[in-house]
């Protein structure tokens, strides 16, 4: 029996203000692509996450990658506004505990990215 993918390719939603309907928009894409993929991550598991983010100009110079980290983690773990104990929606990790590496990088986007970045989640393997 083949071996279950354990890695999720996502392309995010262009960033919009308010950062909560950003994130609304980040989980619903997600979602569908694990509902595609057929895939589930678990409490136990252990993530790295790697993402690609395409600011225009002038965006580039406003956007702090630690913040809109933020945002994609909080929108991975079902919270979209509201109290930090609340979650809007269903997580699709347990809890930002289970990451154990990011690489975040922000550029301009290539004309045929339309502002849409990369996400892809994958499990960790501390050999890399």
């Amino acid at each position: 029996m083949p071996k279950k993918p354990q890695k999720l390719d996502v392309r995010l939603p262009a960033y919009q203000a308010p950062r909560n309907k950003w994130r609304r928009a980040i989980h619903a894409e997600v979602l569908r692509e694990l509902k595609d993929a057929n895939l589930r991550y678990s409490r136990e598991d252990r993530l790295e996450i790697q993402i690609g983010l395409y600011l225009g100009k002038n965006s580039l110079q406003i956007h702090d990658v630690d913040n809109r980290l933020k945002d994609i983690m909080d929108a991975l773990q079902g919270r979209a506004g509201g109290p930090k104990s609340k979650h809007r929606f269903r997580r699709i990790i347990q809890n930002d505990a289970q990451v154990y590496r990011v690489v975040i990088e922000k550029s301009n986007p290539p004309r045929q990215a339309r502002g849409r970045g990369h996400l892809t989640i994958r499990k960790y393997a501390h050999s890399r």
